[in-house]
């Protein structure tokens, strides 16, 4: 990884947002030998576009490639600078050799956040990393530098215009039901929503089509099956 094929003080972090059915999850990386939990990031090639840049390393870390992804927020505080961490995090894979030292400059982070189907995904760590899994948003670990500040941020975004954001997003799988959406809605939210007023906002916004009902055996309670408009 030497540091003349990527840009200078620039890196991006992603926070990866899945939905297991019940709860809302993060995708985080475990870092080798430091117990160090982190959000996938990584740098921007000189001859690369930031987006590109981001959807690469989402790429790598998911297997997906065509996700909604949205810029949210740069974080740039001389709080988060603590070449330290990234030193620890080197030590622990072999050192400072190879021409690694830029990797302990200070950074301005560009944040992004995606939303994708939780059950797409084969989560796959990159050379630093012990693992790169799943964790549920109110449970997550201690992260290094400023990363949760980052996912506070992340979760005040995704909140603002959900409605939106939701249509073109693949949280959920094509066809689902309406308490299925409901339940994205909750967990995003974290609250609970009142079933008829909650199918009620739903339908008059005019973005779902309606399918054929789901039969489970009991006819007379299969729930109908629901996709957003095209």
């Amino acid at each position: 990884m030497p540091q003349n094929s990527y840009l200078k003080h620039i890196a991006y972090d992603s926070v990866v947002f899945g939905f297991s059915g019940e709860k809302l999850k993060i995708l985080l990386m475990k870092y080798h030998n430091t117990g160090f939990y982190a959000l996938p990031g990584g740098f921007v090639g000189v001859s690369e576009n930031l987006n590109d840049a981001v959807r690469r390393g989402l790429k790598e870390r998911t297997g997906l490639d065509n996700i909604y992804l949205e810029q949210f927020y740069t974080f740039g505080n001389l709080e988060r600078y603590k070449p330290e961490v990234m030193q620890t995090i080197l030590e622990a894979n072999g050192g400072l050799g190879n021409g690694l030292e830029w990797l302990l400059d200070r950074f301005i982070s560009v944040a992004y956040f995606a939303l994708i189907n939780y059950k797409d995904v084969i989560p796959q760590p990159d050379a630093l990393s012990d693992s790169c899994d799943w964790y549920d948003l109110d449970t997550l670990p201690t992260l290094i530098l400023d990363h949760a500040e980052i996912v506070k941020k992340a979760l005040e975004t995704l909140r603002f215009n959900l409605d939106r954001k939701l249509v073109t997003t693949n949280l959920l799988p094509t066809y689902f039901t309406m308490k299925d959406l409901q339940n994205v809605y909750e967990a995003i939210l974290g609250e609970k929503l009142h079933r008829g007023t909650f199918q009620r906002k739903m339908l008059g916004l005019g973005v779902l089509k309606r399918h054929e009902k789901q039969y489970t055996g009991a006819a007379n309670k299969a729930p109908f099956l629901y996709s957003f408009e095209d």
